[in-house]
């Protein structure tokens, strides 16, 4: 059931990076299909162990891999980092146009 939400949230950020036409709305798109990539990937990490990595007394019990979590937080920077470098790029095509609408600007800008 929560492979069905985190696929639902994935499809609905494609889904509106495709159907889309604001430039805004594609950005935050694209930002829920990312989150949900980054759930898929911790849903799947978290199925190994739920322990954390740390010298106990108890030696047979399924550990937690902690390499996946460091890819998630790089990816969450990174992710954060081309959202707002996209945000800018955003709003320097909004001082030479007066609409975000991609088709409009599409028309404004064919020689």
């Amino acid at each position: 059931m929560l492979e069905a939400c985190v696929f639902a949230t994935i499809f609905c950020g494609f889904f509106g990076i495709i159907l889309k036409k604001n430039l805004v709305m594609k950005i935050v798109s694209m930002d829920v299909m990312s989150t949900g990539v980054v759930a898929y990937y911790v849903l799947i990490a978290s199925r190994q162990g739920f322990f954390t990595p740390i010298l106990e007394k108890a030696k047979k019990v399924d550990y937690a891999d902690p390499v996946p979590q460091a890819v998630i937080l790089t990816a969450i920077v990174i992710g954060l980092s081309i959202q707002a470098l996209m945000l800018v790029g955003v709003m320097k095509l909004s001082r030479d146009n007066p609409t975000l609408e991609s088709n409009e600007i599409e028309k404004n800008n064919t020689p």
